[in-house]
């Protein structure tokens, strides 16, 4: 009687499993069926509006604030340059502001430093730097090299003479 009692529990059991697992395949089925007809665009019209006002209220804001954004940088590039030409009339600036001469680039300025009191002393190349971004270019890294490695010529060139 025991074996009985055993085998129908059993059999309850493997009865409630099969029920499980086929309400759970019709309940993943149902969930599928459901997200693909909400992804094809069967939204109540109301969720859809309120979806695209959210949307369009977004990009309002974050236009707003990458304009901004721009606004700021554009500032700031403006006054490094406005910086760079004037900084020879900066107290930083080591030296007499009627010997540099502005070039822009790869270097800022090339001061001749003592031609304009009649001895001149040495030849510097002045790289300016303003705001955050203070390292050099790599076209800067490679000016300073070449006046590392004295690796600088001085040349005359005759244009009126015919070779």
């Amino acid at each position: 009687m025991l074996e009985w009692a055993l085998l129908i529990c059993l059999l309850v059991i493997i009865a409630l499993l099969w029920h499980c697992l086929t309400l759970r395949y019709t309940i993943e089925k149902r969930a599928g069926i459901l997200f693909s007809e909400w992804r094809a665009g069967r939204l109540e019209p109301e969720a859809k509006e309120r979806a695209e006002l959210l949307c369009r209220e977004w990009a309002m804001a974050e236009e707003e604030r990458i304009r901004k954004d721009a606004v700021v940088k554009s500032e700031a590039v403006i006054r490094g340059k406005i910086s760079e030409h004037l900084a020879p009339y900066f107290p930083a600036f080591s030296y007499d502001a009627r010997d540099a001469r502005f070039l822009g680039t790869p270097v800022d300025f090339v001061v001749f430093q003592g031609l304009s009191s009649g001895s001149l002393e040495q030849i510097v190349f002045v790289e300016v730097k303003t705001g955050k971004r203070g390292s050099l270019s790599s076209r800067e890294q490679q000016v300073r090299e070449c006046v590392g490695k004295k690796r600088v010529a001085y040349e005359v060139l005759h244009l009126d003479r015919q070779p």
